[in-house]
């Protein structure tokens, strides 16, 4: 058998492994450098980024679940020109391949302005438009559960981004297929599926809430075949590339959520039990290959019927 080809290719943009830490999970993933090379990893979805800088919700942030945590970090980040000034050339020091920039906002208007200046960014490759936040012209829900709200800001952005457009969807709705074809028929070009769920955990000494922000998002393995079902409906629904997020933590989990349609994966909590996660999925993944009889990961993309 030959070597395994673990490459794949979304919109184009070509990674040498579907292997890519998610937002808020890896920071700007120079930091990881000095434990690894880091250039093994097919892309990094840097920090969610906003126009200005956020210091994030209030402390405690984290509540351990079993199989999982939920977290209120609130978009902690420095703002979109400083990391454009700061960040980015740090980044293009440790790592050399595509960049995945996950951009938020409150408004239309912030989106737009924050993927019109990422856009310029050479090393970004993909703009990843998170649609969880709360719109604040919306009357605070979230950009992501409304077919019309995603439709408008995919329109809008796609007028200034010339790049690859994925949209990372929330699985807090009822038809999550729905909000995907609206977005694609806005313009999309492929998707990240799927962001946290909505979980929340009471401290019973102390009869309270342990999240300082109530409730939070929860991720790691528990959500895992949540993810794989809504991959699978995007992917059938649109027929767009999809980025499999949720729960991944082995070499098995990304072939099975590429099975299910994924064309990548992202993995988030996972890098925050271990910082190695990823560097040991991608060196175990040429041995399940072997061991499910596959030569291209790209030839196994989506083939559950």
């Amino acid at each position: 058998m030959n070597k395994p080809d673990l490459s794949v290719s979304l919109s184009g943009v070509r990674l040498s492994n579907p292997v890519i830490p998610a937002s808020g999970c890896f920071g700007y993933g120079y930091g990881m450098s000095e434990f690894y090379d880091i250039d093994i990893l097919g892309s990094i979805s840097f920090k969610g980024t906003t126009r200005e800088p956020r210091f994030g919700n209030p402390l405690p942030r984290v509540a351990e679940c079993p199989a999982g945590m939920i977290n209120s970090v609130g978009l902690q980040n420095p703002g979109i020109d400083a990391v454009i000034a700061e960040e980015l050339p740090k980044m293009r020091e440790a790592f050399h391949n595509p960049i995945i920039a996950n951009i938020s906002g409150f408004s239309v208007d912030e989106y737009v302005e924050c993927c019109e200046k990422i856009d310029r960014e050479e090393q970004v490759a993909i703009i990843e438009l998170n649609v969880s936040c709360p719109n604040v012209h919306g009357g605070g829900m979230s950009f992501g559960t409304s077919c019309d709200s995603v439709a408008e800001v995919v329109r809008e952005v796609k007028k200034v981004a010339s790049k690859p457009l994925y949209v990372k969807l929330t699985p807090n709705v009822t038809d999550i297929a729905s909000v995907a074809i609206a977005a694609r028929d806005a313009g999309a070009d492929g998707f990240c599926a799927i962001n946290t769920m909505l979980g929340m955990r009471v401290d019973i000494r102390r009869r309270r809430p342990v999240i300082a922000n109530v409730m939070g998002g929860f991720s790691g393995p528990a959500i895992f075949p949540v993810a794989v079902r809504m991959v699978y409906q995007v992917a059938k629904a649109t027929g767009l590339p999809v980025i499999g997020c949720g729960g991944v933590d082995s070499a098995a989990a990304v072939i099975e959520m590429m099975m299910a349609g994924a064309s990548a994966v992202e993995i988030g909590a996972a890098n925050l039990r271990d910082p190695y996660v990823c560097r040991d999925i991608i060196e175990e993944l040429p041995a399940k290959m072997r061991e499910l009889h596959i030569d291209r990961l790209s030839d196994i993309i989506g083939i559950v019927e």
